[in-house]
This record gives structure tokens, C-alpha cells and sequence, in this order.
């Protein structure tokens, strides 16, 4: 990665320029730069970043729900032929974004829009979270993890959520039950559902927790969704379940152009459960500019930031 002046971006129909004060960092954005992520390629030279927070500078024609001025964030480039945050200026579509929660700063709410998405996406419109759902979150400390217990608790669940040992003191804080993801996954279904499974699992981690999960769904009802579908997993233990399965690709909207105002939508609900002290993001304390990407990228690969890791643009 390189800086470099690129010109000054015009609104299009639609559009909203927005001036970028933050973005936020995540494990997609490392993949995209390292040629992994097919999915999600950009032709090159491109700009990276896909979360954002700013001020809108200008709207396009058409556009009605932001004027200049407007303090903004949302999930809103970096794949397929968007331009990503990671610049001083950006031409967004105006449904991808939402009004910035008034109680958080720029920092904070540029290491939301990703995570709430995915995890609302998960919960709310696939497995319809609700009052009296036993649910479990893999990885409940992670970037989408802490977002989807704070979700599932504000819908009414009791929650349980798994991590490693030094991390679950910061998932009990969140309202959540700590589970140390080492614990067979039949001795924890007992303890916390009498061997009848949880009514939701959202397996934000991939690989063998996917398989994991199949196994902790409760019988005829339970739903198990997952962000990380990647790979080949037998499906007979949730069969034997009578279980479902759902998928959550939050991308698609940003690459096919489908959906992108529920992405709005979602962002706009989230600001007002931040607003409410229902949501609080977990943002880690050190502080990257245009100039240190690299070390922010860095922090991220190492995996030991404390939150998300956000980048101070403006």
C-alpha cells in the first residue's frame, strides 16, 4: 500500500461525498489486500477500507435523506467497484449509510458497520432473536461476536458465548455467560440447555466451531447461522437435529447493488441502540493514521488488539 492524490471525488446520482474521518479495520480487509478474498477483488490501483465515519460534503441528485453537514457512518466500499474509506474523500450511495450515533465519537462508530451488520443479519433477519432464545455466540469477543451478544441480549435472549479463558471476563462484562471454547461441546449443552441444545448459534469463527455448532442446535427448532461458511462440513449433525442453517454474506449488497438500503437501515436501528446504551463498540486504544495502515493492518494479523482496531483518516 501506497499514498498516493487521487482527484476529488463528485457526487452521482444517488451519492453522497462524505469526509472521511475514521475507518475501521477488519480480518476481510487483510484478506483483500493479500489477493485472498476472489469475492471481493478490486481492479487495481484501488482504495482499501470498508467501514467508515465522516461529515457529508455534498449530495448527489436524487438523494433526500442527508444534507451537507450530516454526521454519517456506514459500511461502504473497499470490494468489487466501490472505493473504500481509506481516503480523505469518498463518493458513497447514500443507501449504505445511516446518521452517525450522536453519543460516540468518530473513532468508535467507524468499528461498527461491518460487525452490526453482520451480526443483525444474523440474528434478527435470519434466526428472528426473541424473548425466551437460549443463544450461543462463537467467538463472543471477537468483532462481531461482542456486537451479537449485545444484540441477542437487547432482543430478549439469554446468552451464552464462547472464547478463549482471558477473554470471557470481557463477555460476562457484556451480559453474557462465558463458555472456554475448549469445553466439549456435548458438557456445555448439557449444563445450559438439560442436552436439548441452544435455540440459536452464531458461529462467528469458521472451520471445525461450524461443525461445533451443528452439534449444539436444539432438537426440531434450533438455528444455526454462520458469517464463515467457508470449507466442507457434513451436514448429518444437524439433520439428526432436525435443525436449520442459515448463511450471512454481508457483502452482497456492495457487490451486486441488491439490498443496500436495509444496509442503511440496519446502521440507523444500531445507532439508536448505541444512543440508548443498548450497543457499545469495543474499539482497542492505539492510534494509526493514512501513514501507519500498515502497523493497523499489522495489529490486526497479530490478533491480539483489545476492540477493533480503527484508523484516524481526517
Amino acid at each position: 500500500m501506497q499514498l498516493r492524490e487521487i482527484r476529488n471525488p463528485e457526487p452521482g446520482p444517488g451519492q453522497v461525498v462524505v469526509h472521511v474521518k475514521a475507518s475501521g479495520v477488519n480480518p476481510l480487509d487483510l484478506k483483500i489486500a493479500a489477493g485472498q478474498a476472489a469475492h471481493a477483488q478490486r481492479e487495481l490501483p484501488a482504495v482499501p477500507g470498508m467501514d467508515l465515519a465522516g461529515v457529508v460534503d455534498r449530495v448527489g441528485e436524487g438523494v433526500t435523506g442527508f444534507v451537507s453537514g450530516d454526521e454519517v457512518y456506514g459500511l461502504t466500499g473497499g470490494v468489487g467497484t466501490l472505493q473504500g474509506s481509506l481516503a480523505e474523500a469518498v463518493a458513497v450511495d447514500a443507501m449504505l449509510l445511516a446518521h452517525k450515533p450522536r453519543s460516540l465519537s468518530f473513532r468508535e462508530a467507524a468499528a461498527l458497520p461491518l460487525v452490526v451488520i453482520t451480526a443483525w443479519e444474523g440474528l434478527v433477519d435470519r434466526a428472528r432473536v426473541g424473548a425466551g432464545h437460549k443463544v450461543l455466540v462463537h467467538g463472543g469477543a471477537g468483532g462481531v461476536g461482542h456486537v451479537a451478544v449485545q444484540i441477542a441480549r437487547r432482543h430478549g435472549a439469554e446468552v451464552f458465548a464462547t472464547d478463549a479463558p482471558h477473554k470471557l471476563a470481557s463477555i460476562e462484562a457484556l451480559g453474557a455467560t462465558g463458555i472456554d471454547y475448549r469445553t466439549p461441546v456435548d458438557e456445555y449443552v448439557e449444563k445450559y440447555t438439560d442436552g436439548e441444545g441452544f435455540d440459536i448459534v452464531y458461529d462467528t469463527v469458521g472451520g471445525p466451531v461450524l461443525d461445533a455448532s451443528f452439534a449444539a442446535a436444539r432438537y426440531y427448532t434450533g438455528h444455526v447461522v454462520s458469517s464463515l461458511g467457508w470449507g466442507t462440513h457434513p451436514l448429518a449433525p444437524l439433520s439428526f437435529r432436525g435443525a436449520t442453517y442459515s448463511g450471512v454474506f454481508t457483502l452482497l449488497p456492495m457487490l451486486t447493488g441488491r439490498g443496500r438500503g436495509h444496509h442503511g437501515e440496519i446502521a440507523e436501528a444500531a445507532a439508536a441502540l448505541v444512543d440508548s446504551g443498548e450497543l457499545t463498540p469495543l474499539v482497542d486504544p492505539r492510534r494509526f493514521t493514512l501513514d501507519t495502515v500498515a502497523d493497523a493492518y499489522a495489529l490486526v494479523q497479530s490478533a491480539t488488539a483489545a476492540g477493533k482496531v480503527v484508523i484516524d483518516v481526517a
